[in-house]
């Protein structure tokens, strides 16, 4: 089949590091219960947050980095170096899920608070760790907090003939993906977590959209720019987004939420995450279309140091969103065992970031360090 899509251009989108390092700084923060920064995370302000940022950038940057190789190279290739980052990120995953369970049962053993087990679902694993061990290796036993990773595993897992398809008919690729969320969605189908219940992450809802993503690089976002870039657009977009952050606060003021009809209010709270509910996706379309809109890719300001902390967050993406996890956790320690007062939760935060940032930097100067130096190219000797 002749390929419609449209390939993006060479190059580092600064764009996606920016916003993928602030996704894993939000994500962090909103792992830290009870924590006053959380406030200045998305999440609080409308009905997407840092996950699906996350999610969308994820399909945008597989999209962005697997489709002309698998054009150049031929699709095994693209498809077996596709696989090949899925591995890597299942390891780090394991790696994670290792360390995450020593941390947590560790901590409550010492401090005798085994309501850590109970808050983080690993009291189980206590009782009968070879089975939850087994459980964890295949996904389906996640301790709290530890949902992306396999959600985004599964998704880049199936990828590869997705990824086929959508160079060659995008728009029919991304709308049979949207039968499916819909399907999904109408008939409860999700997979099941263990010992009980399902994933946190409907990947049957979820991989909507990290296809969007997908999509968007691929020609998608020019296919739109003409309806983006429209008075009818802005319009309908701000008054979405303002009708987001009622609809969000008033979840957390009750005096705002007694004026809003119950009908209303409860169709968009509690607010799906599990299934990505339409509102919640809808909320996320309108962000990308304004960022697309209002912050070009080649914005100079991209280029300021104020922002570089969160561009080589986003750079080392992987090394960082782990960092994140296991520290989110030492935070809510720290918060619960020695103080919750406001100045700890703020210092917590900070540090956490701090601490994020600096692995960042370390992993980029390691990765430049671990190349091997050009050869110098030998000097012809001069006839005397």
């Amino acid at each position: 089949m002749k390929i419609l899509a449209t390939l993006p251009s060479k190059g580092r989108d600064l764009r996606l590091d920016l916003f993928r390092g602030v996704a894993n700084w939000g994500i962090f923060l909103d792992h830290i219960p009870n924590n006053i920064v959380n406030w200045v995370t998305t999440r609080n302000y409308g009905f997407s947050d840092a996950a699906d940022l996350f999610i969308f950038i994820s399909g945008y940057t597989v999209a962005f980095v697997f489709a002309r190789m698998m054009l150049e190279r031929g699709f095994i290739i693209g498809a077996t170096r596709l696989l090949k980052r899925v591995w890597q990120i299942y390891i780090a995953h394991v790696f994670l899920f290792v360390l995450y369970l020593a941390e947590i049962g560790y901590v409550a053993q010492r401090s005798g608070n085994s309501g850590f087990t109970d808050d983080f679902n690993i009291r189980g694993f206590l009782a009968n760790p070879a089975q939850f061990l087994f459980e964890g290796l295949i996904l389906r036993f996640k301790p709290v907090n530890m949902d992306v990773l396999p959600l985004y595993i599964v998704l880049m897992g199936v990828f590869p003939p997705i990824l086929w398809l959508m160079l060659r008919r995008p728009n029919m690729t991304l709308a049979a993906l949207a039968l499916l969320y819909l399907m999904a969605r109408h008939f409860g189908w999700n997979l099941p977590a263990y010992p009980t219940g399902l994933w946190y992450f409907n990947p049957f809802a979820w991989q909507f959209l990290f296809t969007f993503g997908a999509w968007f690089a691929l020609g998608g976002s020019a296919q739109a720019m003409p309806f983006i870039r429209s008075r009818t657009a802005l319009v309908l977009g701000t008054t979405y987004l303002l009708f987001a952050l009622i609809m969000t606060m008033a979840a957390r003021f009750d005096e705002l939420r007694a004026l809003i009809p119950p009908e209303i209010y409860g169709a968009f709270n509690p607010n799906d995450k599990t299934n990505l509910a339409p509102y919640r996706l809808l909320h996320f379309v309108v962000f990308a279309f304004f960022v697309v809109r209002l912050l070009p890719r080649d914005w100079p300001g991209l280029e300021w140091a104020i922002f570089r902390p969160a561009i080589k967050c986003g750079q080392q993406s992987l090394e960082v969103f782990c960092a994140g996890i296991f520290l989110s956790f030492a935070a809510h320690v720290v918060l619960v065992e020695v103080s919750g007062a406001i100045w700890m939760q703020i210092a917590v935060s900070i540090v956490g970031i701090l601490m994020m940032t600096a692995l960042a930097y370390y992993r980029s100067w390691s990765k430049s360090a671990d190349k091997a130096p050009a050869k110098a190219k030998p000097v012809a000797a001069v006839a005397g």
